[in-house]
């Protein structure tokens, strides 16, 4: 191993720096820092290979970036002269694609106010009041929506709804709602929203055990999936150690 370390010099402190830094923003398995450190450039490449290299795919994420930006800006000017409901409705989805959820809701409160009679608007603009903290906002629109599609989103709209609801103090119906929705998703997103509210009602078994159902998931999911997830896996297993105990 030594000699092949040797060979790959100064190539393996580069190795590792690669690794190391896609190690940070990526967030894996723990076990993988210890093999990028202990194993060196050997390690690093390993890791490179199992880890970084299935990622090469997320650049095309990145070019979608600079393309969405641009028709952004597009669409920012085509309003001056059109302020239509489809040219703010295709802005407010930009923006959700771009993370940038506060001039999402605005333009999806544009196209509505424009005289948009679908549902996807209202829907949009409650699942921006949802992700900004302000679920009183989202109530309207989450039941304007469920009450129309009760599938829609494939049963995202009536998880978000019962989180809304929790999140106001309606813990009668947001528990009526969280198990009709659960019943018909497999949603890791609405399992750890019930879950954060059985563990606030003080149900810790019961919470425990929706947490186990979103990482039990995990080893039987292909790699693309479990990079996808990740971000819930993480929020999962937090929200396993910050529950007691004992039940």
């Amino acid at each position: 191993m030594g000699s092949f370390g040797h060979l790959l010099y100064p190539w393996g402190f580069l190795f590792q720096g690669l690794a190391i830094v896609h190690f940070i923003r990526r967030r894996p398995d723990t076990f993988w820092i210890w093999v990028i450190l202990f194993l060196g450039p050997i390690g690093a490449i390993i890791y490179l290979v199992a880890e970084a290299l299935p990622d090469i795919g997320l650049l095309g994420n990145t070019v979608k970036g600079f393309s969405r930006r641009s028709r952004i800006n597009a669409l920012k000017i085509a309003i001056h002269d059109n302020p239509s409901v489809g040219n703010y409705e295709e802005l407010g989805d930009l923006y959700m694609d771009d993370g940038k959820i506060p001039q999402a809701r605005a333009s999806y409160q544009n196209a509505i106010q424009a005289g948009a009679t679908a549902i996807d608007p209202f829907y949009h603009r409650g699942v921006c009041s949802v992700l900004l903290g302000d679920a009183a906002a989202a109530l309207p629109d989450l039941e304007l929506t469920v009450s129309k599609y009760p599938n829609h989103d494939f049963y995202r709209a009536a998880g978000l709804l019962a989180q809304a609801c929790a999140q106001t103090g309606q813990s009668a119906r947001a528990d009526a709602l969280f198990r009709e929705a659960t019943d018909r998703s497999t949603s890791s997103e609405t399992y750890l929203n019930y879950a954060e509210f059985l563990a606030h009602q003080g149900r810790t078994a019961e919470a425990r055990a929706w947490i186990q159902r979103v990482l039990d998931k995990r080893p039987g999911m292909p790699g693309y999936l479990r990079r996808r997830e990740r971000p819930r896996f993480r929020r999962a297993k937090k929200l396993l150690k910050s529950l007691p105990t004992s039940a």
